[in-house]
């Protein structure tokens, strides 16, 4: 079993920033990716960035491209998304996930992530 937490969220102006933290607790070990996901009101979850635990290579969604950079910690455990230049339509709940996959490819569909964070709450007004 993986614990996932996250925080950091909040209410933030357009263009402003945040860093959400996820910290995670248990066989982490055996986690090969962490991601980001959100999930707007009325939409799927989607896909906002991962990364590796072991080499560090991330991706990232189109959307968040160039705004938003995911970074990890092993010794603590916490992997973080930092948000810059923040839009209205990037507000969501932000999860956090773990994947167990072993797989050349960081997925970025929610169904290859095995364990959830509660989400926190990213509101960004115009």
């Amino acid at each position: 079993q993986v614990q996932l937490v996250e925080s950091g969220g909040g209410l933030v102006q357009a263009g402003g920033s945040l860093r959400l933290s996820c910290a995670a607790s248990g066989r982490t070990f055996s986690s090969t990716y962490m991601g980001w996901f959100r999930q707007a009101p009325g939409k799927e979850r989607e896909f906002a960035a991962a990364i590796t635990w072991s080499s560090g290579s991330t991706d990232y969604a189109d959307s968040v491209k160039g705004r938003f950079t995911i970074s990890r910690d092993n010794a603590k455990n916490t992997v973080y998304l930092q948000m810059n230049s923040l839009k209205p339509e990037d507000t969501a709940v932000y999860y956090c996930a773990a994947s167990m996959r072993r797989s050349l490819f960081i997925p970025k569909t929610p169904t290859n992530y095995d364990y959830w964070g509660q989400g926190t709450q990213v509101t960004v007004s115009s």
